[in-house]
């Protein structure tokens, strides 16, 4: 399973198709920088990823990742057909047998940083040639060749569609548990930011020890509830500096903060200038 925090979201980069005869071999490769989509759609690719089998046979797909190497196992068997399709992402993105943190660092922007989303696409899974993901492969291979900008428009709007439905086609994807915590309590966070939060009420809404809550977001958003939520409120307050005339103490409360001089120090500290200084930045 490979989790993509969004956004950015994974873009189109190439693809292509090829025909293998019994015998033949798929490039051995290493590092290429891309994942790298396999459809089958006759016979069968017999491949190794650093000691990995992936095998993917006709009406299947398979990923490889961009930071290994790769191999043929073994020959094709009889003459194989498959499409081929490279996309990466600019973003934050792990296997989920990684343990690595998917947080992504926040960019220097005067809107959410904290409001991401989680992509989940199986390695390797079934692609029916009649159904969205297979359409979706057939579109951006039927566009391969054309270099306008409204082609290379769509081709990224084709992927988006193939990831979406390579996600969804089995019904409700699997995440790890962790991941399913920490994104039920960013949830709440953010469906609760007016409030006075405690992490007894986080606890009670989860139903989750507030210890193994705190640990799921570690993980997963590589804050603590608190931070999480401190975040999410300040940037509500820049939504509120830049778009109303609200005073910034009226502000402050709308955000969720009971204290004006630690609403102030939170701001500075995250946007590096308080609200006075930020306000004027954006409302010249």
């Amino acid at each position: 399973m490979f989790h993509f925090v969004s956004p950015p979201l994974p873009h189109y980069v190439s693809c292509g198709e090829d025909t293998y005869p019994p015998g033949g071999t798929h490039p051995d490769r290493s590092g290429i920088g891309v994942f790298d989509l396999l459809v089958v759609t006759s016979g069968c690719l017999y491949l190794e990823e650093e000691g990995s089998p992936l095998h993917i046979a006709s009406g299947h797909y398979g990923i490889l990742r961009p930071d290994r190497s790769h191999r043929t196992a073994e020959p094709c068997r009889t003459e194989t057909h498959f499409y081929w399709l490279h996309f990466h992402t600019l973003g934050s993105w792990n296997a989920s047998s990684d343990g690595a943190s998917y947080w992504a660092e926040p960019e220097d922007t005067p809107y959410a940083r904290i409001e991401k989303f989680s992509i989940y696409i199986p390695r390797t899974g079934k692609l029916e040639p009649t159904g969205p993901a297979g359409s979706a492969v057939r579109r951006i291979m039927l566009l391969n060749a054309e270099q306008s900008a409204k082609a290379r428009w769509d081709r990224q709007i084709l992927l988006q569609d193939l990831l979406s439905a390579l996600q969804y086609q089995g019904g409700e994807y699997a995440e790890s548990p962790h991941v399913r915590v920490a994104e039920r309590a960013g949830e709440f966070l953010r469906r609760h930011y007016k409030e006075h939060i405690s992490y007894q009420m986080l606890s009670e809404s989860l139903h989750f020890h507030p210890n193994y809550i705190s640990l799921c977001m570690k993980k997963t958003f590589d804050c603590t509830p608190l931070e999480y939520l401190t975040r999410y409120r300040i940037e509500q307050a820049k939504r509120m500096l830049i778009h109303t005339d609200e005073p910034i103490g009226r502000i402050a409360e709308l955000a969720g903060f009971r204290s004006f001089p630690y609403f102030v120090r939170c701001f500075a500290r995250n946007a590096g200038q308080p609200p006075n200084s930020f306000r004027k930045l954006f409302r010249k």
